[in-house]
């Protein structure tokens, strides 16, 4: 009788151990899901510090990652000088990284400045990971480590534009294509009779 019970003892203690370490290294990660939450224009980044030191003061950070304002970076020219500017890509959203629980919950909709989260009926709908990759710009080749800045090109396809600069300076031409990445545009200019078109760098056209 005693032989019999001793036996089965320690495999039931060496398994057991294995089993509890595996939820624990699963289970976390898994409740964390990314919301977006529904905030006052123009006051993302206050409200954003103002849930940051609301987590910290409730001693919930353990439900908590990261709290993200999506932005894009875009080139512009002002007075002649370049530079890069973030534009927020959804004004009036910011996005939460969280376990979602009532706790969780009541502290977000608590919060100063913060409407609602995003969803249906009332409950909170977690986004789907290309949504994530979207508006973080994780879906990046791989070995990129951020999205290159876009170039703001006040131009729309179809517009009349006048060459200003280059071996075509003078000719007019309808604007055929709009690169933001590398800032250039195409221009179909008429030459010899026959619509050409020409590469340039956006700075190279102006508006007729």
């Amino acid at each position: 009788m005693t032989d019999e019970h001793a036996t089965p003892e320690p495999a039931a203690e060496d398994s057991a151990p294995a089993v509890d370490t595996t939820n624990e290294s699963t289970e976390a990660p898994s409740n964390f899901e990314w919301y977006v939450l529904k905030v006052q224009s123009n006051r993302e980044k206050s409200i954003k510090a103002s849930l940051e030191r609301s987590i910290k003061r409730e001693g919930l950070e353990e439900y908590f990652g990261e709290i993200v304002i999506p932005t894009q970076k875009i080139k512009e020219n002002k007075n002649g000088k370049p530079r890069v500017v973030e534009h927020k890509l959804f004004p009036g959203y910011i996005m939460a990284h969280m376990e979602l629980n009532d706790e969780t919950w009541y502290l977000v909709r608590d919060t100063t400045g913060v409407g609602d989260f995003t969803g249906a009926a009332g409950k909170p709908i977690p986004m789907q990971p290309h949504e994530v990759a979207a508006m973080l710009g994780t879906d990046l080749p791989q070995g990129t480590s951020q999205p290159e800045p876009l170039t703001k090109i006040d131009f729309e396809v179809g517009e009349m534009v006048k060459i200003k600069e280059g071996g075509f300076e003078g000719f007019e031409g309808t604007i055929d294509g709009i690169d933001e990445h590398s800032g250039r545009i195409s221009v179909l200019v008429e030459v010899f009779g026959r619509s050409t078109p020409v590469e340039l760098e956006h700075w190279q056209a102006e508006k007729v």
